[in-house]
């Protein structure tokens, strides 16, 4: 994994123990699944519109903002980014065709 994505991961797992008053992630895991999930919903929407906008910048900021967002829901549920990094491993190689085909939903 990026050095990055590792030592966010580890702050990111630091914060669940931070007083809400001191850590926007805390207060976010104090909220809960629902306002963590919220969040995501809204910055995969202000992700969306920058795209649709046409500024690279703000492509990359708001996508930032969703990846962080991610990270903190994931945290939040015990997982590990490098468990997303693995799974995007995994379909490596494969068509997006095949590898939807042979999901098990």
């Amino acid at each position: 994994m990026s050095d990055i994505l590792k030592q966010l991961a580890e702050i990111l797992e630091q914060r669940k123990g931070a007083d809400p008053d001191s850590s926007y992630v805390a207060k976010l895991y104090a909220k809960g699944l629902d306002s963590i999930l919220k969040k995501v919903g809204e910055e995969a929407t202000e992700t969306v519109i920058a795209a649709k906008g046409g500024d690279p910048a703000q492509v990359i900021y708001e996508t930032a903002d969703l990846w962080f967002h991610c990270m903190v829901m994931l945290k939040h549920l015990n997982l590990e980014p490098q468990a997303v990094l693995n799974e995007l491993e995994r379909r490596f190689g494969l068509s997006g065709l095949e590898e939807k085909a042979n999901r098990t939903n």
